[in-house]
């Protein structure tokens, strides 16, 4: 923790002084179209008055701050997203997106910004199973997902038996319908990145909980069009955010000190 305190006054003394900014490129002013999902606490997801906040939201204030960008935010759902920025309608999208070599294919990725591992989130009085195994072991156990995601994909192949139409996985449009299945007894597990998990379960009232060992790492990153010229800017930005504790800042921020609800 104390490590995490001294980058954060070093990346406010840097900032202050604006030693870091000052090799990055300036896009005069330039509008970008950000696109996101509010759904991913405390990535992004709308507070208890109904503001638009979390991590990214921040990350992406100090990208637009150093490269002299104007952030013009707009949503849309998960599944309309990747198709969305790769036709061009925004200009980026950020919402806890998995690299991916598939996804690859259809948009640019950044640098990672993240790196998260998927947790097995459960509620509160579950006590059947205890990880990835003993959920494997028990037939009448059922899994929510949304189809194409990576919790799905490690639902799959970690834990169950590699089949993506194994009847024991309940599929959903959305990860919020998913959640409230295995809120309301549907469904008995649902995977998530670490940074979503960890923030939906301080979020609960005791109502979920996290088993197991985390399963699949992943790396997020932001989406571009593909050959977008955002991208090496972009890069250039996260890099920095990296190098003068500003990452670091955020991760204490919305990780161990933002209290959900308050």
């Amino acid at each position: 923790m104390k490590t995490i305190a001294a980058a954060f006054g070093l990346a406010a003394t840097l900032l202050s002084t604006g030693a870091i900014a000052q090799d990055l490129p300036d896009l005069a002013g330039r509008e970008v179209v950000v696109v996101t999902e509010n759904a991913y606490p405390p990535l992004q997801f709308l507070d208890k008055d109904g503001k638009a906040t979390g991590w990214e939201y921040d990350a992406m204030a100090e990208i637009a701050k150093r490269l002299n960008i104007m952030v013009k935010y707009e949503n849309t759902s998960w599944d309309a997203m990747i198709p969305a920025v790769s036709e061009g309608q925004y200009d980026m999208g950020m919402t806890g997106i998995t690299i991916r070599d598939d996804r690859k294919e259809k948009v640019d990725f950044s640098d990672p910004y993240m790196r998260s591992e998927m947790l097995m989130m459960v509620r509160g009085d579950e006590e059947r199973f205890t990880d990835a195994a003993s959920f494997g072991a028990n037939a009448e156990l059922l899994m929510a997902a949304q189809p194409g995601t990576t919790p799905f994909y490690v639902g799959v192949y970690e834990v169950l038996d590699g089949n993506e139409e194994n009847a024991r996985i309940v599929k959903f449009e959305t990860f919020g319908a998913g959640l409230e299945a295995l809120k309301a007894g549907d469904v008995d597990l649902v995977l998530s990145d670490s940074t979503a998990a960890n923030g939906y379960v301080a979020a609960s009232d005791g109502g979920l909980k996290i088993i197991g060992s985390p399963l699949g790492a992943e790396d997020f990153g932001f989406i571009f069009p593909k050959g977008s010229e955002l991208v090496a800017p972009v890069n250039a930005a996260i890099a920095a955010l990296k190098a003068d504790g500003t990452i670091e800042a955020l991760n204490k921020k919305w990780f161990v000190d933002y209290k959900f609800g308050e």
